[in-house]
């Protein structure tokens, strides 16, 4: 039987988790014959340095997020990729041998950059010869990800494509234009008018419920134009704070397992509020699915919304207007809508397959010749 393993980073339940449980959901399906499985690599090493690293993230970029995101762009991205300053440390690359030697597996799925980079090491060290993939969960590429010996680049955009071919070198057929996978129980229904009003907005902080959800929820009226139902996540505090509330234009939504239940949410809704989160971002792209930003959490959601905004993909809310007449006002122009339709349509016609089917048809040409 063939193996597949997902290396995702930290416990935290974010884009990294998404996209591999996403791909393994499509792939269990169709891959009868192979085994499929997730291991946050950082857990293996020592799960409490795991749970260190999440307090102390969660903390950074919530106390200071000015210094986080100061650190994320001087050390970890920048856009003409300097030569990387980070050095191999000799106890991960011996986990990540030790984990792939017990695992066994007939092909690596890499969607977060740590696993990436130190599996690419190894790979120039002659040390690994199994095939990797690196699938991107934000709509950049930061200078962590191993690019030279990995095998394949699944990118969510063909610009990013021409960036590793152009600047990288890296060989076209290497490099697949995928999108950020989703779950493919999301399924796309065409929209044909908007429901409202009174308009359902959809507001999403992510699975921690993040985003300063209440000061934005102070700002909104609510009906008789507009009704909110809240993503809370699992902050659960904040599902109680919006309950208390007792308005009856907002309804709090704890967390969702259940994809189908997600893609009937959506199908409900007129637009979202939510952060430049890729997976989010992604699913209500595919939706089509008029989305606001109201805030972007420092580093990767601050340079996803620079792309989003370039590209046209969303509408970033300006905190120094009233929220609801900037929602009222593209809600009501039917040719900003149409527009924007045409953009995201544009995107999805140069998708070139989707994640899952390319993997499908890489494993039945990878065996256990590599141990």
């Amino acid at each position: 039987m063939r193996k597949i393993l997902f290396l995702p980073f930290l416990q935290i339940p974010t884009g990294h988790h998404q996209v591999a449980d996403a791909l393994a959901h499509s792939l269990q399906k169709r891959l009868l014959a192979t085994s499929l499985k997730k291991v946050d690599f950082l857990s293996y090493i020592d799960e409490r340095i795991e749970r260190i690293v999440t307090s102390t993230y969660l903390k950074w970029i919530g106390y200071s997020p000015q210094t986080y995101d100061w650190v994320y762009r001087s050390f970890l991205y920048s856009a003409s990729r300097p030569k990387r300053s980070l050095q191999s440390k000799s106890l991960l690359q011996n986990k990540m041998l030790m984990l792939l030697e017990e695992e066994h597996p007939d092909l690596v799925v890499c969607t977060q950059a740590y696993p990436s980079y130190i599996i690419d090491t190894l790979k120039e060290q002659g040390k690994l010869t199994i095939p990797v993939i690196n699938v991107y969960t934000d709509f950049f590429i930061n200078r962590i990800w191993g690019l030279k010996a990995i095998d394949y680049h699944f990118v969510p955009d063909s610009t990013l494509k021409n960036y590793l071919f152009n600047y990288l070198q890296i060989p076209r057929e290497k490099i697949v234009v995928t999108g950020i996978p989703i779950d493919e129980r999301f399924t796309f229904s065409p929209r044909t008018k908007l429901k409202g009003p009174p308009y359902r907005i959809l507001i999403s902080g992510g699975n921690g419920g993040m985003g300063n959800i209440l000061n934005l929820l102070a700002t909104l009226n609510g009906a008789p134009r507009f009704n909110y139902l809240v993503l809370c996540g699992y902050n659960y505090k904040l599902f109680e704070q919006i309950t208390a509330l007792k308005r009856g234009d907002l309804f709090p939504l704890s967390y969702i397992s259940s994809r189908e239940e997600m893609n009937s949410l959506y199908d409900r809704v007129d637009a979202i509020i939510t952060k430049p989160g890729g997976v989010t971002i992604s699913e209500a792209l595919y939706k089509k699915l008029p989305i606001f930003v109201h805030y972007a959490l420092p580093g990767q959601e601050e340079i996803n919304l620079k792309y989003l905004k370039a590209n046209g993909f969303v509408h970033e809310l300006n905190s120094q207007s009233p929220v609801e007449e900037q929602l009222w006002d593209v809600l009501n122009d039917q040719a900003r809508l149409s527009s924007w339709d045409k953009r995201v349509e544009d995107y999805r016609l140069h998708l070139e397959k989707p994640a899952w089917q390319k993997i499908c048809e890489l494993s039945e040409t990878v065996g256990r010749n590599y141990w």
